[in-house]
């Protein structure tokens, strides 16, 4: 006889507020997990970088040395090294314990809006408001970058690395993939100015949001439009968008104060997030459970999709 199949397990999504960090670091511009999601960091418009314990919402550490606005900022594989970028047009390279910069990068000729590690944290990937990527070995004496991309033409306001590609998010309406392998590049003409770019965690699809309040999936090998995902806020701010830890649901933070999470194969409003009264300026997702970050002024908000009986509020 046949069993019968067991049913799909229904998507649990991170809806339960679990606390609220007080970050006093005056605007929160972005905020991300760690390699391992253990940890949170969060860059301020007051300068400063901050590493704060997930389960506990306390404060580990803070990084000084920008001389403006902190705008991104990525973590090592083994969670060693922090890079970060700012509006003071410099990357840098901290050492996590000490909270020493290690190097500090400079020759970008505007305010750096993104920044990441490659996987074996050997070269950081630095994106501007001057069109440009510049990649620098981490390990090198020189100052200078081995590599500039130069191919936008207008600002740099998003981009990720994933093994030996790199997705581009740029204002002038383009999202550019580069197979640094291969030495090829492939242009998707979205047309309005780009917010956010990210791969899909299986590494087909390449999700990108822009100015026209809508986030869209592409195909990474054609090009093709998988999906298009509206009824958020998105004209005037960079703002995130990501994929859920599985796949399965699209993000976007939105100026009207919430979080929109869309079904990826449907495309329907899945679930709409009340974050707060302000434009949620970032968020980051668990790389491997239902966990979400956002930022709102000078907070940061840690969702799970169980409330926690422990849930109370830091700060």
């Amino acid at each position: 006889m046949a069993f019968p199949q067991p049913r799909p397990q229904v998507t649990q999504l991170p809806q339960h507020l679990l606390r609220t960090v007080e970050c006093q670091q005056g605007a929160v511009r972005a905020v991300r997990f760690n390699a391992d999601g253990n940890y949170v960091l969060t860059c301020g418009s007051d300068k400063s970088l901050k590493l704060w314990s997930v389960s506990r919402g306390t404060l580990l550490k803070t990084y000084t040395g920008h001389g403006y606005e902190v705008l991104d900022v990525d973590s090592s594989y083994d969670n060693s090294q922090l890079c970060s970028c700012s509006s003071d047009k410099t990357v840098i390279l901290w050492d996590v314990a000490s909270g020493q910069v290690t190097r500090k990068l400079r020759g970008h000729a505007g305010k750096v809006n993104c920044v990441q590690f490659n996987e074996e944290a050997t070269v950081i990937l630095s994106g501007s408001i001057d069109g440009t990527v510049r990649c620098w070995d981490t390990r090198s004496r020189r100052y200078e970058p081995i590599q500039i991309l130069d191919e936008a033409r207008d600002g740099i306001s998003s981009l990720k690395v994933s093994e030996h590609e790199l997705l581009i998010g740029s204002v002038d309406g383009r999202v550019r993939l580069y197979d640094l392998r291969m030495g090829q590049i492939h242009v998707d003409f979205i047309g309005s100015p780009i917010t956010c770019v990210c791969f899909s965690r299986d590494g087909q699809c390449t999700l990108s949001s822009s100015l026209d309040s809508t986030v869209r999936l592409l195909d990474k090998s054609t090009g093709e439009m998988l999906g298009e995902y509206s009824g958020h806020v998105n004209k005037g701010y960079k703002l995130d968008c990501c994929l859920s830890e599985k796949d399965t649901h699209v993000l976007s933070c939105s100026e009207d104060g919430h979080v929109y999470f869309w079904d990826l194969v449907e495309g329907s409003l899945s679930l709409k997030l009340p974050v707060g009264k302000a434009v949620v300026q970032s968020l980051d997702f668990h790389q491997t459970e239902p966990r979400l970050l956002t930022a709102m002024e000078g907070q940061v908000q840690v969702w799970g999709a169980e409330p926690e009986d422990a849930a109370v509020e830091d700060g």
